[in-house]
């Protein structure tokens, strides 16, 4: 059996039958120069960093453009590093899995560092405040998800580490936020010299988003003292620190059962797919789609790797901002999450089987072509209904990624807003088009109001996805009762008619009735759920 470390990967020529390629370019010269000149830290250690992010890097040094790598640290769930990282000398193995069922396996090797930041280890903040006051670095970028970001919680008040931060400056952040901040800091009192800050997680205006919680610790840290206030002129002004914007796309699943089998029939040892203690699910190996996007602000006041070379596209923010909106209101995740409800309730584990069900693959192609494509926001740079086709021809119905409907009916209230609401609201300022003649979104609305009851289509108890709404929303509509209509007796309007949820009050719009009456018929019975969408796709 196989070992992935860096001594096997270079000396052993067994690997050579296993069809895994491996890194072409001199890694010890890469990690050599990585150390002494950084070019790139990246904030967040899973799987989408492995699948995309990092072989951006990776195709650089293998075309010979670059001979840094990318250093990578993990200030939310460490033991990732400990046990996928470490033991493994940096490396993974990737798996692209193509719709037809094919696979491609490669060592990635392009990772130089990946630091551990918590409380029992404080030598990995102080290794990242020596690579944030290099003044090579160019880029310091993050995929930690929406909730990374988050400063306060949902009653407004600030997140316990953040005040705490706020109070204690810079010396021991304890939030990814304030981290990041104090990186910024250091930076700032070593040389000032510029960097790009880069947000590449799957949020509106993500370059703002991270703006906003950085100058917000800042100004804090200067309120209190732990900072002059030149470091809010420094992070204020885009020649020094910059924020750019981004548009990310590419679906990585959990670590597929079926992949580990594979690497383990070839041959590779110690590939087992592990749960943290804070429920991160990984493996030393990450499997994904094969299509991928990334749309960036060209920000880069320090320059940057030739990465259009890997097939980053850099426009300007107009740009991103609506290819962002092209993907997240449009053409990719409204469909996501109609499927993940619709997923739960007709009691589908993998979003590419329901694609084969005629009737949820005619619910995202009404959402997607009929509903979405007339309001669609043309980027230029990508072409809509080319990037449609693709959603729904092959990468939603590849069977070979193992996307489940209950992972991405996690935190549907925050997600509705953008990925419905914002077609709502376009119908309903458009002069010639009526929302209230909309069938597929109200449709996946009440979809996802009757999964909140938590049975499915055949009234058993399901077990709902992780939401920060959940338990505000389960109360609403407590009491409603499969086969009793009359339990729904006024339950929906407080919902229907908020427009923090859905952008617009549903009530004003005209949209509210059609969703009350669509919700009645999935309520009547068992069956009722896939009833009701055949009759409102096949009657309207």
């Amino acid at each position: 059996m196989l070992s992935l470390n860096s001594d096997s990967v270079s000396n052993n020529p067994e690997w050579a039958r296993t069809g895994v390629s491996l890194p072409a370019f001199d890694r010890a010269t890469m990690l050599e120069r990585t150390g002494h000149k950084p070019v790139w830290l990246h904030f967040g250690a899973g799987n989408i960093f492995r699948a995309f992010i990092a072989r951006l890097q990776d195709a650089l040094l293998e075309k010979g453009l670059t001979e840094k790598g990318i250093i990578v640290t993990e200030t939310f769930d460490a033991e990732i590093i400990d046990r996928v990282y470490e033991p493994f000398d940096q490396l993974s193995i990737t798996a692209a899995m193509a719709s037809n069922g094919a696979t491609r396996f490669g060592v990635l090797g392009s990772v130089a560092e990946a630091i551990p930041v918590d409380e029992q280890r404080p030598e990995g903040l102080a290794r990242l405040r020596e690579i944030a006051v290099s003044p090579s670095l160019q880029i310091l970028s993050l995929t930690i998800t929406e909730k990374g970001y988050a400063l306060r919680a949902k009653s407004g008040d600030l997140l316990p580490a953040v005040e705490a931060d706020m109070k204690a400056g810079p010396s021991s952040p304890q939030h990814t936020m304030s981290v990041v901040c104090a990186l910024l800091f250091e930076r700032y009192r070593a040389s000032g010299s510029p960097l790009s800050v880069v947000s590449m997680d799957n949020c509106s205006r993500n370059g703002d988003v991270l703006r906003v919680a950085v100058l917000e610790i800042a100004t804090a840290w200067v309120g209190a003292g732990h900072a002059d206030s030149g470091f809010i002129d420094y992070l204020s002004d885009d020649s020094r620190v910059a924020f750019p914007w981004s548009m990310i796309d590419k679906i990585t699943p959990r670590p597929s059962e079926l992949i580990f089998e594979q690497l383990r029939e070839i041959g590779i040892r110690d590939m087992d797919p592990i749960v943290t203690k804070k429920g991160t699910y990984i493996a030393p190996f990450v499997n994904a789609e094969i299509p991928e996007y990334l749309v960036i602000e060209d920000l880069f006041p320090n320059g940057r790797p030739p990465l259009h070379e890997a097939g980053v596209l850099f426009s300007d923010r107009d740009t991103v901002e609506r290819a962002e909106r092209m993907k997240v209101c449009t053409c990719l995740n409204p469909l996501h999450t109609a499927l993940a409800v619709f997923g739960c309730l007709l009691g589908y584990e993998r979003i590419s089987d329901e694609m084969r069900d005629t009737l949820l693959l005619d619910l995202v192609m009404r959402i997607g072509y009929s509903e979405g494509l007339p309001v669609v926001t043309d980027p230029g740079i990508l072409d809509p209904e080319a990037f449609l086709r693709e959603v729904i021809e092959e990468r939603l119905p590849n069977p070979h990624i193992p996307d489940a409907p209950q992972r991405i009916a996690t935190d549907t209230s925050q997600k509705i807003p953008i990925r419905f609401g914002e077609t709502i609201k376009a119908y309903a300022r458009s002069a010639s088009l009526r929302a209230s003649d909309l069938v597929g979104i109200p449709l996946a609305i009440a979809g996802w109001l009757r999964y909140l009851i938590g049975s499915d289509d055949t009234g058993k108890p399901m077990i709902l996805s992780a939401d920060p709404l959940l338990e505000h929303l389960t109360k609403k509509l407590d009491g409603i009762r499969p086969g009793a209509l009359e339990s729904a007796a006024g339950k929906l309007a407080p919902i229907l008619s908020d427009p923090a949820l859905f952008g617009i009050d549903l009530y004003k719009c005209g949209l509210a009735p059609k969703i009350e009456e669509m919700f009645l018929r999935m309520l009547a019975g068992e069956g009722a759920v896939r009833e009701t969408l055949r009759h409102y796709l096949t009657t309207y």
